[in-house]
């Protein structure tokens, strides 16, 4: 096919045009600690990339953040730097996931230029550890044997690693004492351990202190009391039916929809053999989509459930008999997604006249 001289310019400008929107240069990494003020600097990103940090304003440079509506970051275009622009809460940002990065991209105009650049948000203690409920209360038989064994609940921080919760401490006492473990997924909890038989003509209650304390520097605590009403014998725990129960969700179902119903067993009878339920392991935001029927262990949707938002909850519930003995199961609910949100198109483009 054959092209006159204003064709072939046409084309030849349409190919140039084409290839300076895909040109895109490698990537560069940062690692940079949350909660620092506005304004600290990550890095240079145009010594860096070999900027020239006079062209920087001229060819319209800016930062453009993938998947955030907040503002993270910017760029100085005096000095060429990657600057903090708005508080980083490395929790608010990715919740209790191991790594935590920022990804942005770096554009520049006359020419079009991109830079992919990754930020590892490092986690600091800013987060103590919370028990889920401040008091625990327990009533054991004046006739249980030495060495009967009492879980409680682990305590939540919102930091990960060292700076999460790594030992619990319990107060000294005449009756218990504590033994720390670790579950299948790392998390530690701790059980009381009873050391010495309980007599109700002696004592009617007993109340604990117990401390959890993280691995942070300065470190931080929790506290939670124990109160211990001393009852009857109780001979039997609660069984779960299983040790896991699945469910799946779809996104945007109504209020009160029931996702899935927990049921444990209890060979006792009467007070000893009625069985409640309550969560001993939940995240805030699913404590806020989800209810639990204390009598019947059924979960309910309590508000509204974004696919977009969270794909998968995880939860401990536990059943407890009406003497304080009590035993966990895990639910896991996977969200479904539908199709309610519409097509959303991102594009950085340059426009220059061709002749």
């Amino acid at each position: 096919m054959a092209y006159n001289g204003l064709q072939l310019n046409i084309f030849c400008g349409s190919l140039l045009l084409l290839l300076g929107l895909q040109l895109s240069h490698g990537d560069v990494s940062y690692s940079f600690p949350e909660e620092m003020k506005r304004g600290s600097v990550i890095g240079n990103i145009a010594k860096d990339l070999g900027l020239q940090v006079s062209r920087l304003p001229p060819r319209k440079a800016r930062i453009v953040l993938e998947g955030n509506r907040k503002r993270y970051c910017e760029i100085n275009l005096v000095t060429g730097e990657l600057v903090v622009a708005d508080r980083i809460d490395r929790e608010e940002l990715c919740g209790a996931k191991i790594s935590c990065i920022l990804k942005c991209e770096l554009v520049l105009e006359d020419p079009l230029e991109s830079h992919r650049i990754s930020v590892q948000i490092q986690d600091v203690n800013d987060n103590p550890p919370v028990f889920v409920k401040d008091a625990v209360k327990l009533e054991i038989g004046e006739s249980t044997p030495k060495g009967s064994r009492y879980r409680i609940n682990a305590a939540r921080d919102a930091d990960i690693g060292q700076n999460a919760v790594q030992n619990y401490v319990l107060q000294k006492n005449n009756y218990f004492a504590l033994n720390v473990l670790t579950n299948s997924v790392g998390t530690k909890y701790s059980e009381i351990i009873l050391d010495r038989e309980l007599d109700r003509e002696e004592e009617q209650e007993v109340i604990l202190l117990l401390t959890a304390v993280d691995g942070g520097n300065p470190q931080k605590s929790g506290t939670a009391v124990i109160q211990i009403t001393v009852l009857d014998a109780n001979d039997n725990a609660p069984v779960f039916s299983q040790a896991v129960y699945e469910a799946t969700l779809p996104e945007n179902s109504p209020v009160d929809t029931v996702v899935v119903a927990v049921s444990a067993t209890d060979a006792d009878e009467g007070v000893n053999g009625k069985v409640t339920y309550d969560f001993s392991g939940i995240s805030d935001i699913a404590k806020e989509i989800f209810a639990l029927n204390e009598h019947t262990g059924e979960i309910t949707v309590a508000k509204n459930v974004d696919y977009e938002e969270e794909t998968k909850f995880e939860m401990l519930i536990e059943g407890k008999d009406g003497y304080g003995l009590s035993s966990e199961t895990k639910v896991v609910i996977d969200i479904t997604d539908v199709n309610d949100n519409a097509p959303v198109i991102h594009i950085n483009s340059l426009a220059n006249p061709i002749p």
